[in-house]
């Protein structure tokens, strides 16, 4: 674990983990405080999780979350009225410690000069300057000068990002390209499913930013905050402005622990897990191979999610492995979902039906997970259809929970969005309705598809080839039709492949004489374990459509 002092009485670092309280403690740091948002990344602890450690160690510590980039001077004072409230030294922590420092710097202009706050910033190993001149024009980002400029910008270096800026550059190699991404390492988040089945090793899920990138992408290292589409910016971490001519906007989904009471605190022990997170994962398989008996609980939110039959898809997976071990007669399988329907396109149910049938799965619909006692092993849901009713509550051994998700923080607020929250496109062409040079594709857009890499794998080369119409390097528009594809892993070695499209419209990619997607088949299983993350790794980010060409739309006489 590595920190930074700023002054006598504070030090800001990156993420921790529960495992690093003990060196903070002894360190000898008395408080801790937290400036990072629960749900910003696929492998960030929640605030919950450290606090328990931290109070288990006698220390104090405090969750005040700020948006990435959204500093106010609110923010500001109330990490000053922390820094005199606290016990110290203080350990303040976000993502990358900027935040952190940032509301230091912010609350510092009272005691110290400019130039004082800029050396104790550099020498701590942060550049401030974008706050520095934010401060100087009363509290805004100044847009009349931008710390970069591209002619397209990307936010986000996740499976959407990455393999737009691949089919970007494989049609037009000069093109100046720049991805805005915060994070070092780039996840594979499909197989994490496998990794709770005990078929994949979670190492074999990740990979490093930097491997990813195409070559000739500018990297910058940033977390986006906000967007001023007017003047063309994206606005990132320490105030810093980057220009663009168009903007690709994919920067995926969060992940809302906090929103089941009592989850975040008990992630990770207690038979609690969830595969929809990389260090959780390999938990969900101990658990799998260490129940012999008792009651196993999955949990389905309401949607959108991504990949919505991923939780399924872990209890399937948990069941066969009962099954094969001559246990399940011996474990109760509860499937508690949000909505009305095992799955949203008919054509897959019967299949999955007889799955539940075979591992006598009982099914359990209009129940939302809302409150969690890990101490109790004790589940609790609110009947969806009965809002006035009291809360069921169930005894579990084992609790794959999957949390309710959204955009992230700084999408919602942003002028991109419709009323709720996810950017305005069109479903056709993956523009913005308003800003005809921004595009958008992933977890984050309002389309009505499935958000899945799947779909991010189709949604790729279609902003590519429109975004280059609009700069006219491109004779043809293409058009999306709102593929998406769910590998429903209905046991090790089959797979109900649903493919589908707006509507619920069948859209099988393979001949369906050779490989029916509405039944369990062999093929399917092998195209999941052994095709898909070669053509994810080797083919769709590095721009190789391998069955993803863009469709071409019909022209019109205006075009």
């Amino acid at each position: 674990m590595q920190y930074a002092t700023v002054t006598q009485h504070l030090a800001v670092s990156a993420q921790i983990s529960p495992d690093d309280v003990d060196a903070i403690k002894a360190a000898g740091f008395k408080s801790i405080v937290c400036n990072r948002p629960n749900g910003e990344g696929p492998d960030q602890p929640t605030f919950s999780e450290i606090e328990s450690k931290a109070k288990a160690l006698g220390m104090r510590s405090e969750y005040q979350p700020v948006v990435s980039g959204k500093v106010t001077a609110e923010d500001a004072k109330t990490f000053e009225d922390n820094l005199q409230s606290l016990p110290g030294p203080i350990f303040a922590y976000c993502r990358t410690g900027t935040r952190s420092i940032t509301l230091w710097a912010m609350a510092a202009v009272k005691t110290h000069s400019f130039e004082e706050i800029l050396a104790l910033s550099q020498k701590a190993g942060y550049d401030l300057s974008g706050v520095i001149r934010r401060l100087k024009n009363g509290g805004d980002t100044p847009s009349d000068y931008a710390d970069y400029s591209h002619a397209v910008v990307i936010v986000g270096a996740g499976a959407g990002g990455i393999a737009v800026a691949s089919s970007l550059k494989s049609r037009v190699p000069n093109l100046d390209v720049a991805i805005i991404e915060p994070n070092e390492v780039h996840y594979y988040q499909p197989g994490w499913t496998l990794v709770g089945g005990g078929v994949f090793n979670a190492n074999e899920t990740v990979r490093t930013v930097a491997s990813v990138i195409p070559e000739g992408v500018r990297w910058i290292k940033a977390g986006a905050a906000a967007f001023i589409p007017k003047d063309n910016l994206v606005v990132v971490d320490g105030c810093r402005t980057v220009k663009y001519e168009h903007l690709i906007v994919c920067p995926g989904i969060k992940l809302d622990w906090g929103k089941i009471e009592g989850l975040s605190e008990t992630l990770g022990e207690n038979g609690v897990t969830s595969n929809y997170r990389f260090d959780l994962a390999p938990y969900t398989w101990e658990l799998v191979k260490n129940l012999k008996s008792g009651k196993a609980i999955f949990s389905q939110p309401p949607m959108p999610i991504k990949c919505a039959g991923a939780p399924q898809k872990a209890m399937y997976m948990s069941c066969d492995h009962w099954l094969r071990n001559n246990q399940l007669k011996s474990i109760d399988v509860q499937f508690y979902n949000t909505g009305g329907v095992l799955f949203g396109v008919k054509e897959y149910v019967p299949a999955l039906m007889k799955y539940i049938h075979r591992y006598n799965i009982g099914l359990n619909f209009e129940q939302q997970l809302v409150a969690v006692d890990g101490k109790h092993k004790v589940a609790k849901f609110k009947q969806v259809n009965s809002p006035n009713a009291a809360l069921v509550e169930k005894e579990f051994d084992m609790l794959h929970a999957v949390p309710p998700q959204s955009p992230p923080d700084f999408i919602k607020v942003s002028p991109l969005v419709d009323k709720d929250g996810w950017i305005d496109v069109d479903q056709s062409t993956l523009q913005h309705k308003t800003y005809e040079n921004v595009f958008a594709l992933g977890d984050v857009i309002n389309a009505p598809n499935a958000k899945t890499a799947a779909a991010a794998r189709i949604q790729a080369p279609i902003v590519a080839n429109n975004l280059l119409y609009e700069r006219g390097e491109q004779t043809d528009k293409a058009i999306y039709n709102g593929y998406g594809s769910c590998p429903l892993t209905v046991e090790r070695g089959k797979v109900v492949l649903a493919e589908f499209g707006y509507g619920g419209k069948i859209l099988p990619s393979i001949p369906t004489w050779i490989l029916d997607g509405t039944r369990p088949s062999r093929l399917a299983w092998y195209l999941k374990e052994k095709l898909l993350p070669p053509i994810y790794w080797e083919g769709m980010l590095k721009g190789r459509e391998w069955m993803a060409k863009p469709e071409k739309m019909p022209k019109t006489d205006t075009q």
